[in-house]
């Protein structure tokens, strides 16, 4: 097999990977959070006794490593792109010619090329790729942690976790440990939240400036989308912006629909942003030309009133519980389409 040692072969290592040298990333010490991410990672798996990961998913891969290939089509191609972390060296098996793409990481100790043991790529032969790439990854995690391992496994088609259990390893649920690790930051992590945030704000406020009676929701919606990748974002997971009667109840998906004049236009930025991290708001503008109405200014002034009290309910040391005890309560006539949560942590997803 042709693997890459990063440890050993590679002058690469002096270089700085070009994520890092973006114009966002200043007075961030991204190797530092690459590092901390990891060993939140490691020390999630310990207290767990858990051997190895077998991390898909590649907002975790990213977590994990720092490295990103091809965010969506990696997620709906699984597993093409995978990484085991032990608590003394990761091995990424990487997309065919993509070895490159990790040089400059000092979290990555080796890259494999990745098998695809999906249908998709094996067709009729499903079952004896996922042998394959189960007996491969098994003596590889035996070898590196000794026998009868515990294993978390994030998703993958099922034939590949039976097969993987039928080598000696005993399979659990990655997303406990990788959750965990994640929901507590570093300083330095939170410099990348507030770079995303303030690659969004812009994006938001473009979008702004771009409202006009007669644009489309989705013409409008493609302006958030162009500043948020001229800023070195990733991508929007939703397609949460509507205009009128389409924004109750909420969820229904941006269209091709005509913005009228004096509507109002709600969006949900849903932004994986700069640093591959999460940048969520709301915020809700007029189409003018003419003022809102006044039942317009109504349903805006209690959508403000429950963020503000909301915020500031906030501070250090209150539980999730007393949170929601104390949140603000929403009037009965609004309860039936409310938003099903009133918060939700954010990282490098929502």
């Amino acid at each position: 097999m042709s693997t890459i040692d990063w440890h050993n072969d590679r002058p690469a290592l002096a270089a700085i990977s070009l994520l890092d040298m973006a114009p966002e990333s200043a007075d961030i010490g991204l190797a530092a959070v690459r590092r901390y991410r990891l060993k939140r990672v490691r020390d999630e798996m310990q207290s767990r006794n858990i051997a190895a990961l077998i991390l898909s998913d590649p907002v975790n891969i990213r977590y994990a490593t720092g490295t990103r290939n091809m965010q969506v089509f990696c997620a709906r191609n699984t597993p093409s792109r995978y990484l085991i972390v032990t608590r003394d060296k990761t091995i990424l098996y990487e997309f065919t010619g993509c070895k490159h793409l990790a040089e400059g990481y000092d979290t990555i100790s080796e890259v494999r090329l990745a098998k695809t043991a999906s249908f998709v790529a094996a067709g009729q032969d499903i079952q004896n790729v996922e042998r394959k790439w189960a007996a491969e990854i098994a003596d590889t995690i035996i070898e590196l942690v000794g026998t009868k391992p515990i294993v978390g496994m994030e998703r993958m088609n099922a034939g590949t976790a039976l097969a993987l259990a039928e080598r000696g390893v005993t399979i659990v649920d990655a997303q406990e440990p990788v959750e965990m690790a994640r929901a507590i930051k570093s300083d330095d992590e939170v410099k990348c939240v507030i770079a995303s945030l303030r690659a969004t704000e812009i994006a938001v406020g473009k979008l702004r400036d771009a409202i006009t009676p007669g644009i489309t929701e989705n013409k409008l919606w493609s302006v958030l989308h162009q500043s948020v990748i001229a800023q070195n974002g990733d991508y929007c997971e939703t397609r949460l912006l509507s205009s009128g009667q389409r924004t109750n109840p909420w969820f229904q998906e941006t269209a091709s629909k005509v913005i009228g004049k004096n509507e109002l236009i709600a969006l949900d930025t849903d932004v994986v942003g700069c640093h591959g991290y999460y940048s969520d708001f709301s915020r809700t503008f007029h189409s003018g030309p003419d003022k809102p109405t006044e039942k317009q200014r109504t349903l805006y002034k209690v959508a403000y009133e429950q963020v503000q009290h909301n915020i500031n309910i906030l501070k250090p040391g209150l539980s999730f519980r007393e949170y929601s005890e104390k949140a603000w309560a929403i009037p009965d006539k609004y309860f039936t389409n409310r938003y099903y949560l009133s918060a939700h942590g954010v990282g490098m997803t929502g």
